[in-house]
């Protein structure tokens, strides 16, 4: 099978973080020819090393690169078109789908949702000018749609490397970050600029269990590292995709944001904060609360990601992210992370569902 990806980087990191993630699994896991249509390689470069930001195609890590100019590069269409989150492929490139004798299957990957009408609309298809017709694709939480994100064997890795604290204090060394101290928390934080983040390190600097706050680049500039109180504060490299997803694993506590890392942190199978994406008129509350319905975190965890969000008024932060942190709640919320990690294992991965929905769909066009 061969398949266009198009990606447009929107939110920095969050829409190339899960086409390059798709890309990949289609090529490694599926066989597939996979073509992405990046519109800003050097963001992409900083998730790929491997990647030349300056190059107008290029192949890394099983994947064809290619620059997406205007006007496009003139490339024939493959047999599947998979555009991410509504981005639109060229004028000139559809007309090219249009033109093949065998319209290849064109699929929009939508943005993940826990929301229930996902279900009723997940795989529907809708009629474009000239005869072809796009699928709309939802990932998502549970059987009636397209699932999450998953390597295979990603789980067993995450697993091993958990169970082996030397691995982990070797990982966090290579990674450029300090090890915990004996009984010190790591926490990690990745938030959107509007997150109460000094309001956070001021409890965890004062809070009963001493933490190390992992912060990468760009991300709350105005916490700078260093120690005070109970708080010790390190400002960690840009990781690569597989090194973030093991600081993620390395963590008690990982505060994420967007989507990609959001779907990472619960693979890591410990508890999470969600600072969803902002929308107008406060759409992203109704997005978050459709999540929080679905993820079995305490009801004090729960509001916390309400208070975080600044939909419970910050007032409510401190004491709420005090319980939150406090045994009686992280303990309980520690085993419901990882028994949400488990169910949501047990469901067909994204691009397993996806590859078989486009050969499905490929036979039926025959």
């Amino acid at each position: 099978m061969r398949a266009d990806i198009f990606c447009r980087v929107i939110d920095n990191y969050g829409d190339i973080g899960v086409c390059w993630r798709l890309a990949r699994q289609l090529a490694r896991e599926h066989g597939w020819r996979v073509r992405l249509w990046v519109d800003d390689l050097p963001v992409m470069a900083r998730l790929a090393p491997a990647v030349d930001p300056k190059a107008a195609a290029q192949r890394a890590d099983g994947v064809d690169i290619v620059r997406w100019t205007r006007p496009a590069p003139p490339l024939e269409p493959g047999d599947v078109v998979i555009e991410a989150f509504a981005c639109d492929p060229p004028a000139e490139f559809v007309q090219r789908m249009r033109d093949r004798v065998r319209p290849p299957v064109w699929v929009n990957l939508e943005y993940l949702s826990a929301e229930t009408w996902v279900e009723n609309c997940h795989a529907l298809p809708s009629p474009q000018p000239g005869g072809l017709r796009k699928y709309f694709f939802f990932p998502g939480f549970t059987p009636a749609t397209g699932g999450l994100l998953r390597e295979r064997g990603l789980l067993a890795e995450r697993d091993a490397l958990q169970a082996d604290p030397a691995a982990r204090a070797a990982f966090l060394r290579g990674a450029g970050l300090p090890e915990p101290c004996a009984g010190e928390r790591l926490v990690t934080l990745f938030c959107y600029p509007d997150a109460p983040a000094s309001i956070l390190a001021d409890v965890l600097a004062g809070g009963d269990i001493p933490t190390l706050l992992a912060i990468p680049p760009g991300v709350a500039p105005y916490l700078t590292a260093g120690a005070r109180g109970r708080l010790r504060i390190a400002r960690a490299p840009f990781l690569p995709q597989a090194d973030y997803d093991r600081l993620l694993w390395s963590a008690d506590l990982n505060f994420v944001r967007g989507e990609d890392s959001f779907i990472r942190a619960q693979w890591a199978g410990r508890p999470m904060v969600w600072h969803i994406y902002p929308q107008a008129e406060a759409a992203h509350v109704d997005k978050l609360h459709a999540w929080l319905r679905r993820y079995p975190a305490p009801q004090a965890a729960a509001a916390l990601q309400a208070a975080w969000n600044g939909d419970a008024g910050a007032a409510r932060f401190q004491p709420l992210l005090a319980e939150a942190l406090s045994p009686a709640v992280f303990d309980p919320w520690r085993e419901a992370a990882r028994a949400w990690s488990d169910t949501l294992a047990a469901q067909p991965d994204l691009a397993t569902q996806l590859a078989g929905f486009c050969a499905a769909r490929q036979e039926n066009h025959a």
